[in-house]
């Protein structure tokens, strides 16, 4: 096949002058070609030759003006090349062979047929020929163009040897199914449950990259359940593995958890392409089966499981290499605050309770309204409809107390330097106690958020305390 109209663009052509001058066989590889028969966009374009591709890259680099380098990565036989928009990638094609306790290969100069056929798919196993007497002509010898019609995930060689040798391949091979929306081959998927173990060589930070491009795919479920049904998931995230089941006592059932969780984080999906927003979703009930008690009056109970998960995250963010920093934060408040919304629409919803509300979730309380609509998965469509139609109650109500009361950006109208003033205090318990009682009064509506009220109440709570001012000044 002949494929010369979808690379003629003068990268190509100029990487394939040079390779030419330089007689080196040269292709275009990987992901680019195959993002060419999907129709998606790449900026970054992997090239293989015959021979060196560090000297090719050079070449390459030397002509594309000043300014313009390649920067080599020797220990691997690698080099980029960067150009405007532009990230070329160059490397010798090689044959690997692998240690049992290792997924760093040993590495020799090869064929192309050898560099094609140790990739992980075939789908990404095919080569498009940039020289000019067969530019455009495309090599696929292991039909994954096929593969893509037929939307199908496969290796190009034995599967226990490919996830074997390098297990971060079997994590690939569920992105993509995820990120395409395509099948894993059962030989292909039987493979990643034998091999599942061997996922223990790779660095968590490399688990990490797969999993945040699945949480971002346009339905992150498909590749937790693929996780779950190969047998990674209990290697990387066994507390979302122990969610699955339902246990029944005396005829009390209570739903699956861990599906329950993968239809929330795609209701999330579906309204938000805040990565972290999902990732809340998917740790929302993440202690329920900690918390699970059977009740006989009650029937399954989950006490407290928001507080205990959200003591859980800063635990699973760091076993899983995920930042620790405002990003696990934002989650651990998510999963703490997720039951507050829920507990207003089945209570009379308050002006006071959507105040603290607001007042706990400040900037994000319209991505923990947007999960706890998520968290809706009854199949009960009058149980959905009325949560719903009261959750719009809430957010009425917010509108309505943002605007008058500006309680998402509280800042008390009296500060704890200006109380210390005014009764001549230090740093004590006392101090605290009066800020304490002027935003509850805030929040419960008992004064305005103004400062002349806070001023007042603040004199009051003195009082109280057996306090003094011995400044007049405010």
């Amino acid at each position: 096949m002949n494929l010369a109209d979808k690379i003629n663009q003068p990268v190509f052509h100029h990487v394939g002058n040079v390779a030419d001058s330089l007689s080196r066989p040269c292709y275009v590889v990987g992901g680019y070609v195959r993002d060419i028969f999907l129709h998606r966009h790449s900026k970054d374009i992997d090239f293989v030759t015959v021979g060196s591709g560090i000297e090719v890259a050079e070449a390459v680099a030397a002509t594309l003006g000043k300014g313009c380098q390649a920067h080599v990565f020797r220990n691997f036989g690698t080099a980029q090349v960067k150009r405007h928009d532009l990230e070329l990638e160059f490397v010798g094609a090689r044959r690997e062979s692998y240690s049992r306790d290792s997924r760093k290969p040993i590495v020799e100069d090869g064929t192309l047929d050898d560099d094609l056929s140790r990739r992980d798919f075939t789908i990404n196993a095919m080569a498009i020929c940039v020289n000019a007497d067969e530019f455009g002509e495309l090599i696929d010898p292991f039909d994954g163009l096929a593969d893509l019609d037929d939307q199908l995930i496969r290796t190009p060689l034995d599967p226990d040897v490919t996830f074997s040798d390098d297990p971060l391949r079997m994590m690939r091979a569920i992105r993509f199914a995820t990120q395409l929306g395509f099948s894993i081959v059962p030989e292909t998927f039987d493979a990643i449950a034998r091999n599942a173990d061997r996922i223990g060589i790779i660095s968590r930070e490399r688990i990490a990259d797969e999993l945040m491009k699945i949480m971002a795919s346009p339905m992150p479920s498909i590749g937790w359940e693929l996780l779950a049904k190969c047998g990674l998931l209990i290697h990387i995230l066994p507390e979302l593995y122990a969610m699955r089941g339902v246990e029944t006592v005396n005829g009390r059932g209570h739903k699956d958890n861990f599906y329950h969780t993968l239809q929330v984080v795609d209701n999330v999906a579906r309204k938000s392409k805040n990565v972290w927003l999902r990732w809340a979703a998917l740790f929302h009930d993440i202690a329920k089966p900690v918390t699970k008690r059977w009740d006989a009056k009650l029937g399954w109970t989950f006490h407290n499981h928001n507080f205990i998960g959200a003591r859980m995250i800063p635990r699973i963010f760091r076993d899983m290499r995920l930042p620790m920093n405002e990003k696990m934060k934002y989650v651990q408040k998510m999963v703490e605050l997720h039951m507050r919304p829920i507990a207003l629409v089945e209570d009379v919803v308050t002006d006071s309770a959507v105040r603290r509300m607001i007042f706990d979730a400040a900037d994000d309380i319209d991505d923990l309204m947007t999960l706890c609509e998520a968290d809706i998965t009854s199949k009960n469509e009058a149980k959905v409809k009325r949560f719903l139609d009261n959750f719009a109650l809430v957010r009425r109500k917010m509108t309505e107390l943002e605007e008058r009361d500006r309680i998402r950006c509280f800042q008390p109208p009296v500060s704890g330097e200006e109380i210390m003033e005014i009764f001549g205090l230090r740093p004590c318990r006392e101090v605290g106690t009066i800020k304490e009682a002027i935003k509850n009064a805030i929040l419960d509506g008992v004064i305005p958020n103004e400062r002349a009220a806070a001023l007042e109440l603040m004199h009051d709570e003195a009082r109280r305390l057996g306090l003094s001012p011995v400044s007049d000044t405010l």
